[in-house]
C-alpha cells in the first residue's frame, strides 16, 4: 500500500486535452470516412471475387478508368505550371485590376458544377464562340478528351493557387537577393533557391486537383459527351450501374476508382514528404 502511495504521479501531458480530442477525431473520422468506405468494400464484396474481376476488367470500365485518370493527370500537371505562374503574378506584381484576378481564382469554389459545365459547353461546342473558331480547322473541343481536360483545369486551378500563394507571400525576398548578390542569375534563383521551397506546397496542389478531377461529376458530364469507350468517365459509370439497379457491380467500380485514388495520392504525398525532409536538410 506504501508503494502505491510512494509511486510518483503521472506526468501531464504537454497538451490538455489530447486524449479526449484525439478519440472524438478518430470517432468523427469513423462515421464519416471508415464506416462508409467498409460498407462500400461490403457491398462490393457480395459479387464475389470472380465477379469482381468480370466487372473491372469489362473494356468499357477500363476505357472510362483511362479517360478519368488521364484527364484529371494531364488537368493537374497544367494546374501546377501555370497555377505557379498565376500565383507568382499575383503576389509579385501590382497591377490594375489584382483584386478582380484574385477573386476570379476562387470563381469555381462558389460556381456550381453543373453551371461551369454548361458554360464550358456552350462556349466549346461547335456553334459556340470558341469553338466555332476552331472548327474549321478540323479541331474538336467538346465531347472530346481535350474537352473533359479543359474542365478539369478550370475547377483544379484554385488548389494549386490558394495553396501556393501563403508561402510565396511569406518567402523572404532578402534570399534572392543574397543569391543574385552570389552571381547567381535569375533562372539559378529561380530553380536553386525558390522553387525548393515552393515545390511541397506546389505539389500538395497538385495532388488536391488531382483528387478533385478524378472525382468530378457536374462539369464534365455535359462537356463530355459522354460516348462510352470514347468521353465517358467512371463517376457516370458508376451513376449510370445504381440507374439500372446494379448496386453490386457500381460499389465494385467504385471501390476500384477508391484503391487507385488512394494508391496514387500515397505515392504523391510520400513524394511530398520527402521532398520536405530533403529541403529541411
Amino acid at each position: 500500500m506504501l508503494a502505491r502511495l510512494r509511486k510518483p504521479l503521472r506526468k501531464p501531458s504537454v497538451i490538455p486535452g489530447f486524449g479526449l480530442t484525439l478519440g472524438f477525431t478518430v470517432a468523427y473520422l469513423s462515421v464519416l470516412v471508415l464506416i462508409p468506405f467498409a460498407a462500400l468494400g461490403l457491398k462490393a464484396s457480395g459479387v464475389g471475387w470472380s465477379g469482381f474481376l468480370d466487372i473491372v476488367t469489362d473494356a468499357r470500365v477500363q476505357a472510362a478508368f483511362r479517360v478519368s485518370f488521364g484527364c484529371a493527370f494531364l488537368a493537374a500537371c497544367i494546374n501546377a505550371v501555370f497555377g505557379l505562374l498565376v500565383t507568382w503574378v499575383l503576389v509579385r506584381y501590382s497591377f490594375p485590376g489584382k483584386r478582380i484576378i484574385d477573386a476570379l481564382v476562387d470563381l469555381p469554389f462558389a460556381l456550381p458544377t453543373a453551371v461551369a459545365g454548361i458554360a464550358l459547353t456552350t462556349l466549346y461546342a461547335q456553334n459556340g464562340p470558341i469553338g466555332g473558331l476552331v472548327e474549321p480547322l478540323g479541331w474538336r473541343i467538346a465531347y472530346t478528351p481535350l474537352g473533359i481536360t479543359i474542365a478539369l483545369v478550370f475547377i483544379g486551378l484554385p488548389f494549386v493557387v490558394r495553396t501556393v500563394q501563403p508561402v510565396l507571400q511569406d518567402l523572404e525576398k532578402e534570399v534572392e537577393e543574397a543569391s543574385a548578390s552570389l552571381g547567381a542569375n535569375r533562372w539559378q534563383t529561380f530553380s536553386k533557391v525558390v522553387l525548393p521551397t515552393l515545390f511541397p506546397p506546389l505539389l500538395t496542389g497538385f495532388a488536391l486537383a488531382f483528387a478533385r478531377a478524378v472525382g468530378e461529376y457536374g462539369s464534365v458530364v455535359f462537356i463530355s459527351g459522354n460516348m462510352p469507350m470514347k468521353t465517358e468517365i467512371v463517376p457516370l459509370l458508376i451513376i449510370g450501374r445504381l440507374e439500372q439497379y446494379d448496386y453490386a457491380g457500381a460499389t465494385a467500380i467504385a471501390v476500384l476508382m477508391l484503391l487507385a485514388s488512394f494508391l496514387l495520392l500515397f505515392l504523391v504525398n510520400m513524394l511530398q514528404s520527402w521532398s520536405q525532409s530533403r529541403t529541411r536538410a
